[in-house]
């Protein structure tokens, strides 16, 4: 049996709260992203930054409708793309 794994997980999602990615949610992201055991990426429109960055999320201006695609390297990559993913499409977990 091989440990190989993918050389990168992508996955793509949408915004969906009415806030969009703004400090709170990039906070839950950043928080969300560095318990998993990978490096993840988020892109918006050719702009990409790593999801521990508060500063660099929200430098994205994704609001509601933007597209993200989520993208990560590691022992973890597919259980963060899944989470993560997981948040964005669940509306951050606010109740808008």
């Amino acid at each position: 049996m091989s440990d190989a794994v993918p050389d990168a997980w992508r996955q793509s999602c949408t915004i969906v709260n009415a806030r969009g990615l703004h400090a709170r949610a990039a906070a839950k992201l950043v928080r969300l992203a560095g318990e998993h055991d990978a490096q993840v990426l988020v892109e918006k429109d050719g702009m990409q930054v790593p999801a521990t960055s508060i500063l660099g999320l929200m430098m994205l201006a994704a609001g509601r409708g933007s597209t993200l695609m989520l993208e990560a390297r590691g022992r973890d990559a597919e259980a963060a793309i899944a989470a993560l993913v997981g948040l964005v499409e669940r509306g951050f977990d606010e109740s808008d």
